[in-house]
């Protein structure tokens, strides 16, 4: 077995086993041998992660497996991401993005930050559980046309408008747009909260930041289409999030 094959075993298995510290290594090591982020991420990632959708349907795997999986996952995503975004086309505007206070999940938002890298946003990641005056401090330093607000739970959802409030407050909230979403959020909940948009998916998020920058008046005829490449591991990962998205939520089955 070539050390590529190796390397491609020990990501599988090391994301189905939800070693994170190891995929990061092999993926850091990949890389650095010159494998193909796609191959890396088609090759052992996801299919790794639709084992562990198997194993759940089969009542093999339950919520604690399918979170550290995740967060395997999500090491290998960190290293990836900015290599499937690159474009080498000057940013069509700019958005900081951030989990809200008390929310600690992020697989969602590195997904739209993939994509919205990929359509030629220069994005800022505040990361998970992020203060409020972090992220006023944020808009103050970086000055984004937009700015996007995650959260998984329905406990957390609440700090979106305490988020803005907190914008109106420090004079910003009419500098930028706000875009939110997450699994338990929907349009009605982002209009009566006040954000100027709400997305479902990475894709749906892309569509609605260059509506918002097209409302403001900015020309983004120059940027680039997300690549196909791109489109499909999103869509991809997506696809096995929903039903993780379930299980956290409570609507499936857990343990």
């Amino acid at each position: 077995m070539s050390r590529e094959d190796e390397i491609r075993q020990g990501l599988y298995d090391g994301t189905l086993y939800g070693k994170a510290p190891q995929v990061k290594a092999l993926t850091e090591e990949a890389l650095a041998m010159g494998m193909a982020p796609l191959d890396i991420l088609f090759g052992p990632l996801i299919p790794a992660l639709e084992e562990v959708g198997r194993r759940f349907e089969l009542g093999e795997y339950f919520v604690p497996e399918m979170i550290i999986a995740a967060k395997a996952m999500q090491e290998a995503l960190k290293l990836l991401r900015p290599l499937l975004a690159q474009t080498g086309a000057k940013p069509i505007g700019q958005v900081v993005i951030a989990t809200v206070k008390g929310d600690m999940h992020d697989i969602g938002k590195n997904l739209v930050i993939m994509m919205l890298e990929g359509a030629g946003f220069n994005v800022i990641d505040l990361g998970v559980n992020t203060s409020v005056d972090k992220i006023v401090k944020a808009v103050q330093d970086h000055q984004p046309q937009l700015l996007g607000f995650s959260a998984f739970l329905t406990t957390t959802m609440p700090m979106f408008k305490v988020n803005m409030d907190a914008l109106e407050k420090a004079g910003l909230r009419d500098k930028v747009k706000v875009m939110v979403g997450g699994a338990p959020v929907t349009q009605e909940y982002s209009d009566k909260m006040g954000a100027d948009g709400y997305a479902a998916t990475a894709s749906a998020t892309v569509h609605l930041a260059k509506a918002l920058m097209v409302s403001m008046g900015y020309d983004i005829s120059s940027a680039p289409a997300v690549s196909a490449e791109t489109e499909a591991a999103v869509a991809a990962v997506e696809g096995l999030m929903q039903t993780w998205d379930e299980v956290e939520s409570g609507t499936q089955k857990t343990a």
